[in-house]
């Protein structure tokens, strides 16, 4: 009878996990940002909880968790309870990037971390100070080597996207550019206005506003094509550094071990959010496009972009203490 009883049994205990599955989520999902209120990632995630919420019928919470090189709120991401009411946005820069320039992290992404979905991509605007007479790369290229050491990269931060975009760009122009990392994009992007710095390498979506008013010379964007906010700008490989390509993106991660269903779920529930009007509007505005794309696609992204960005900071011997 026992044995009858364990055989009865069998069927529902293995339906469990399904039905449990199928109720996520039936409480509110926490969103952790490795970043501060206000910045590029945080603006992202904002955004998309509004839109996940709706997809999910739960609300979605942001929770800013910044410093330790982003690694605060990925060690978050990657240590909570894989049940899915924990996920992490995933920036280029905590993915790809300050991996190889911090000394010991305190997660491996590809063991500790599962992608669930891209986001968004978009690209960094390559600008220069009004005072510069520099009106193309072309141009930069040439005052950079006529004065070797006399123009700086002003960036976000050590391993910010625009710290290696600039290393990128020095290494493929042969240029000699001083690199100075600042305490976030804002206080770089009123010192390149004001001409205490002459170049940066930023993200559309913060520096945009000071190009278009004129504040900043934009002189070409990072990425593979043009950005639809700034037609008019070629990239960098169009303007003479053939090969150039330093695209950013944003994605969301979460543990490893979140079963398969709910993967899917938060996934398709990202593939919708990000085409709402109010997302695409104002990512259309700001220039970086809504992406999107399988738990799978966002993988290789992330693998393919830290040995790209690996290489590069290895050639400059960037670190961060």
């Amino acid at each position: 009878m026992r044995w009858i009883a364990l055989l009865l049994a069998l069927p529902l205990a293995c339906a469990l996990p399904t039905a449990a599955n199928a109720e996520f989520p039936d409480r509110p999902v926490r969103l952790i940002v490795p970043q501060a209120a206000g910045s590029a990632t945080d603006t992202v995630a904002r955004l998309l909880a509004v839109e996940l919420a709706a997809q999910l019928g739960q609300q979605v919470v942001v929770e800013n968790r910044a410093g330790g090189a982003l690694t605060i709120g990925i060690s978050l991401t990657a240590k909570a309870a894989p049940d899915g009411y924990t996920i992490g946005m995933a920036p280029i820069g905590a993915m790809a990037i300050t991996r190889h320039m911090v000394s010991k992290l305190p997660y491996d992404i590809e063991r500790d971390l599962q992608p669930i979905g891209l986001v968004t991509k978009g690209h960094l605007l390559l600008a220069v100070s009004p005072s510069l007479p520099v009106y193309s790369v072309r141009e930069l290229v040439d005052y950079a080597k006529m004065n070797p050491g006399k123009l700086v990269n002003g960036s976000s931060s050590n391993g910010s996207p625009g710290h290696v975009g600039g290393e990128l760009f020095k290494y493929m122009t042969e240029t000699d550019i001083v690199h100075v990392p600042y305490k976030g994009g804002g206080m770089a992007i009123n010192d390149l206005i004001a001409g205490h710095v002459q170049v940066m390498f930023e993200s559309l979506s913060s520096i945009a506003p000071h190009a278009r008013a004129g504040r900043v010379r934009a002189l070409a964007v990072s990425g593979a094509r043009r950005s639809p906010a700034f037609p008019e700008v070629p990239t960098i490989a169009e303007a003479g550094v053939p090969g150039y390509e330093a695209g950013t993106w944003t994605g969301v991660v979460g543990p490893v071990g979140i079963p398969r269903a709910i993967v899917l779920r938060l996934n398709a529930a990202i593939n919708k959010a990000i085409v709402a009007p109010t997302f695409v509007k104002h990512f259309t505005e700001i220039g970086d496009e809504p992406a999107g794309g399988t738990p799978e696609e966002f993988g290789d992204l992330i693998r393919s972009d830290s040995a790209k960005w690996a290489a590069v900071i290895r050639r400059s011997g960037a670190k961060i203490d």
